[in-house]
């Protein structure tokens, strides 16, 4: 008994140092990475968005960047925003619970074809017609339901590493698991935050894996958003639900009917290329696959160029088609 009781004791004290920790270290990031953009009003919360556009004349077109799981605006709009913002109206978007917006209607939200519906209706509050979504990862499930139930405002596709179709096994990191269960709300505000804290260099390095990360990414990404305890539950429920989510909506893909393209790593090793962005490929009519030899995971940090360059045809495609409508009596 006096053994248990000093397990159960130490437990406490653990779980104790743990949450004093995750407060302290919450509040250090929420004050490090403010935001940086503005919110949007949509049913049930708000989005928080990083906007850019042409200092000088109108832009060519709307160019909406999603990120993948784990991050936030900040990350593509990191790799692409600079480069698009000159000629472009640039709108990087925080999902639903992360980064800066809320977690509209808790894990009700976490469904892609939820998440597409409020973007989409975030989208519409900002003025937003016939924009390229451009989504990286996890994304790359969301913005299918975009082309498909929100054709209002998008114009065109560039999905990047997207998770689009069941992988063998259905399974996720193992921290995901307990950040989902009955004791998630405990674990999440006591172990998650001083352990990915510790965690995130090798987790980043990983992801980018076999290209190093750039100087000082996690940082100008503002990576540590995710550790805090809301929103790494969030993105738990989003990880967690994904199997179920893509196993059910793969089948829709076919119906999809504007201009896509899709750029997937040669060497990816999280989101396989050949299960995931080849699949879709064949799937939607015309759509284009570029795979850099050599390229991991994150291909809009390694060859920013060329997914620019993609981004830029897709915008001008739309654009004529535009033209073209509005030149027919």
């Amino acid at each position: 008994m006096k053994i248990l009781a000093a397990l159960l004791a130490g437990l406490v004290l653990l779980l104790a140092l743990g949450a004093g920790l995750t407060w302290i270290v919450s509040r250090s990031i929420k004050a490090r990475y403010p935001p940086r953009g503005r919110f949007v009003e949509v049913g049930g919360g708000r989005l928080h968005v990083i906007e850019a556009g042409p200092r000088h004349g109108p832009p060519l077109g709307t160019i909406v960047l999603l990120h993948g799981a784990s991050g936030s605006a900040a990350e593509p709009f990191l790799a692409l925003g600079e480069k698009l913002s000159g000629r472009y109206r640039v709108l990087a978007v925080d999902r639903p619970g992360h980064g800066w917006s809320d977690r509209i209607a808790g894990d009700a939200a976490a469904p892609p074809v939820r998440q597409a519906a409020l973007i989409a209706e975030g989208s519409r509050a900002l003025g937003v017609s016939r924009a390229v979504i451009v989504a990286h990862s996890l994304a790359g499930s969301i913005a299918p339901n975009l082309a498909l139930d929100h054709g209002d405002v998008t114009g065109g596709l560039a999905l990047l590493a997207p998770v689009t179709h069941p992988w063998p096994g259905a399974g996720v990191s193992w921290y995901y698991g307990p950040a989902t269960s009955a004791l998630g709300w405990l674990f999440t505000r006591t172990l998650t935050t001083p352990l990915g804290l510790a965690l995130m260099g090798p987790a980043v390095a990983g992801v980018f894996a076999p290209q190093a990360p750039p100087p000082g990414y996690i940082d100008a990404a503002q990576v540590p958003l995710v550790l805090r305890p809301r929103t790494f539950q969030a993105n738990a429920a989003d990880v967690s639900g994904l199997y179920a989510a893509v196993s059910a909506q793969a089948g829709r893909y076919r119906d999809i009917r504007v201009p896509t393209v899709v750029i997937s790593g040669g060497a990816e090793p999280i989101v396989w290329t050949d299960l995931h962005s080849r699949a879709l490929e064949r799937e939607i009519l015309g759509a284009k696959l570029i795979v850099p030899p050599g390229v991991g995971h994150m291909p809009h940090h390694v060859a920013p160029d060329v997914i620019a360059g993609e981004i830029e045809a897709l915008a001008a495609r739309i654009g004529r088609a535009q033209e073209s409508r509005a030149a027919t009596p």
